[in-house]
């Protein structure tokens, strides 16, 4: 402990190893698509595809179904053998009967139908149950991405890198999405409100300002744009929107007809200039958008991807290499400044105690009022520009 005291004492550089939010306007974008179980990739090395090429499918187990069919025809379940019509391994039709029992010559008959299409997996003359097994169902891979194949994942998936635009917001619900980008306000400080959503939105990556109300969400539902970016939404609003309490650990299997993604942080908040400006240069292009968040192990955030063809920028690509400095842009992730924007002030060498009562490395950040405020250098990420 002793050395370590020492080594905090001595240290003259400070750094912070946070995941940074990007915002970039020229990058290679990779993402790999994945099966959940084996099967067959159907795309090579060095295709090239759109974002709704197949490239890769399998199928999974259907759901299980249990008919107690001794019970049905009013038989014992060791008899149950002697009065099936089908075997174990045979396929069946919805209302195909299983079982036939006929008595006093022919005047009492019962019969048992297939509540499914499906495959008879098994005849118990103990239980007197018949199990089935619905239908495989098929899941296929999508690339997400227009680009190219760059990697063959064998009965697994593929690698597609494209050149694109990446901007990664702080939350977000609903999944993966695309559709064309359109600025339904004037300002970053605008709110997106119930008269900017159109009808002729339908499909669409709709981009607010500062919010988004609870009536513009349920009308872009109903109109059927595809995802609404936006600096903030009101936590409560979130939570009647979606119908659970929404926290921050992990989203995206959120089934709300949209995908949402809020650039900034709860309440009203003004989008970063640089994150709308960027997004307004890209107007009419298309944009491959997912709102999956996850703050545990593992960061997921949630992204806007913008494919195009301008040339990848080279400039200040190292600067993040060594961490944070005075100067460099962040944002606070951690109540009671969630989703401020501010820069570095100054990083003391010294560890500071917390409210918790642990000591930490801290920083001192100065937000866009003028005001500085110490926080851990844990509840900070970098904004790479």
């Amino acid at each position: 402990m002793g050395a370590m005291k020492t080594e905090n004492k001595k240290s003259t550089e400070a750094h912070a190893y946070t995941p940074g939010l990007k915002v970039k306007r020229a990058m290679t974008v990779d993402k790999t698509r994945r099966l959940p179980i084996l099967g067959e990739v159907l795309v090579n090395l060095g295709d090239n595809v759109e974002h709704e090429t197949i490239t890769a499918r399998t199928e999974i187990s259907g759901n299980p179904e249990i008919v107690k069919t001794s019970m049905l025809l009013g038989v014992e379940p060791e008899d149950l053998p002697l009065y099936m019509l089908k075997e174990v391994g045979d396929n069946v039709e919805e209302g195909e009967n299983l079982a036939y029992y006929s008595a006093f010559f022919g005047l009492i008959k019962k019969a048992v139908a297939s509540p499914i299409d499906g495959t008879i997996e098994s005849i118990s003359d103990v239980t007197g149950q018949v199990i089935l097994r619905g239908k495989p169902i098929p899941v296929d891979i999508d690339s997400y991405i227009p680009g190219k194949i760059v990697e063959v994942l064998p009965r697994e998936g593929v690698v597609v890198e494209t050149n694109a635009a990446f901007i990664q917001g702080i939350f977000g619900i609903g999944g993966e999405s695309q559709g064309r980008i359109r600025m339904a306000v004037g300002s970053p400080s605008e709110e997106l409100t119930k008269d900017l959503v159109r009808p002729e939105d339908k499909g669409t990556v709709l981009v607010g300002g500062s919010m988004v109300t609870m009536e513009a969400l349920k009308k872009a539902v109903d109109i059927g744009v595809s995802c609404i970016v936006v600096g903030g939404v009101r936590h409560g609003d979130l939570t009647s929107f979606t119908g659970e309490e929404i926290g921050v650990a992990i989203t995206g299997h959120e089934e709300v007809g949209i995908t949402l993604i809020v650039m900034e942080g709860f309440g009203k908040m003004t989008m970063s200039k640089r994150t709308f400006d960027l997004l307004r240069s890209f107007e009419g292009y298309n944009a491959s958008v997912n709102g999956v968040t996850q703050i545990r192990a593992g960061v997921l955030r949630p992204e806007i991807i913008i494919p195009h063809e301008e040339v990848e920028a080279q400039a200040s690509e190292e600067k993040l290499a060594a961490g944070m400095v005075p100067g460099t842009p962040v944002r606070i992730i951690r109540q009671p400044y969630f989703g401020i924007i501010g820069n570095v002030v100054n990083l003391p060498v010294e560890l500071q105690q917390v409210d918790s009562e642990s000591r930490v490395r801290v920083l001192n950040v100065e937000l866009n009022d003028g005001i500085i405020v110490t926080v851990p250098r844990a509840n900070v990420e970098i904004i790479e520009e």
